[in-house]
């Protein structure tokens, strides 16, 4: 079957993908520095027998292949490891990686249920006050770095009203913060997408056939203009899916969230090649599932597109 065949393929490309991050990230992290001194730094007379102890115990000693060789055939059946610093990494990434899709899909949600209403509402009246309104928001949000919003909102929020928790996750409340943040700025890219396709696909001629026929504003607007409209702003979706990874980075660190960035910051800190290499391979195979679940969802859009 077409389908199977097509996401053999993806699997097949996610698979070199995989192993190019990895054995990147793999080789670039040593070039870092020394876990065995990591361990060390604080210990006076430390000899040259006692890191190479270290080394031996932490299996470093061996050729960098072996070692890459053996991560990968633990993430292929399961077997994480174990941390240099903190035991078993199974758990500290379960826990991690829940906690940065918990707020990278709260974030996604924000951002659509913004952006979509007002791309429509814009796309409709263009040219009105509120179209212009609109517009001068979605580049003022382009302008903000996400780390400044995320402190101005703590500021606000946290220090000088005291409604919500400034940092960590303790409840459904700390999640508040983080979300708007990171949805905020993705709105503004996303509100100009449907903005601009609704305009393209209104002024197409089935649009015009549809209200010819007496059907409803709202039908032509939501079942046959976003429709057709939506293929874009799943595609992009898909390619901001990367950059939202990267960019959750900064605001766990703003936030203190227990999440995958804050990890992998942790990780490099330590030199702790396990985890960081375990916290790039997860993030890295999602990125690739994100982008053929996108694929796919092209052909439940528009009937039209076929996988030959």
């Amino acid at each position: 079957m077409p389908i199977l065949s097509f996401i053999l393929k993806r699997v097949i490309q996610a698979g070199f993908v995989l192993i190019a991050v990895t054995l990147f990230v793999s080789f670039a992290i040593r070039l870092t520095g020394d876990p065995a001194v990591m361990m060390l730094r604080e210990s006076a007379n430390v000899t040259p027998e006692d890191l190479a102890r270290i080394r031996e115990g932490l299996g470093l000693n061996r050729p960098f292949l072996v070692q890459y060789g053996d991560f990968i055939g633990g993430l292929l059946t399961g077997d994480l490891g174990n941390s240099f610093f903190r035991g078993a990494i199974a758990p500290l990434v379960s826990g991690a990686l829940g906690a940065t899709l918990l707020l990278a899909l709260t974030s996604l949600a924000v951002s659509l249920l913004i952006s979509v209403p007002l791309g429509i509402y814009a796309a409709t009246h263009r040219g009105s006050f509120g179209d212009q309104l609109v517009r001068v928001l979605s580049l003022a949000g382009l302008s903000f770095p996400n780390f400044w919003l995320g402190i101005m909102l703590v500021l606000i929020f946290s220090v000088t009203l005291r409604w919500l928790p400034p940092s960590g996750f303790t409840g459904p409340q700390s999640l508040i913060m983080p979300a708007v943040t990171i949805g905020v700025i993705l709105t503004s890219t996303n509100l100009r997408i449907v903005r601009t396709t609704m305009l393209d696909v209104l002024s197409s001629q089935f649009i015009m056939v549809a209200r010819a026929k007496g059907l409803s504003q709202a039908k032509v607007i939501y079942k046959h203009a976003l429709r057709n409209s939506s293929i874009a702003l799943v595609t992009y979706l898909g390619l901001q899916f990367g950059s939202l990874m990267g960019g959750l980075v900064v605001v766990e660190l703003v936030f203190n969230w227990p999440g995958m960035g804050t990890l992998a910051i942790e990780a490099i800190a330590q030199r702790d090649y396990p985890i960081l290499q375990t916290v790039i391979s997860i993030l890295a195979v999602l990125i690739v599932a994100v982008n053929l679940l996108v694929d796919l969802t092209y052909m439940l859009l528009d009937p039209r597109i076929r996988l030959e």
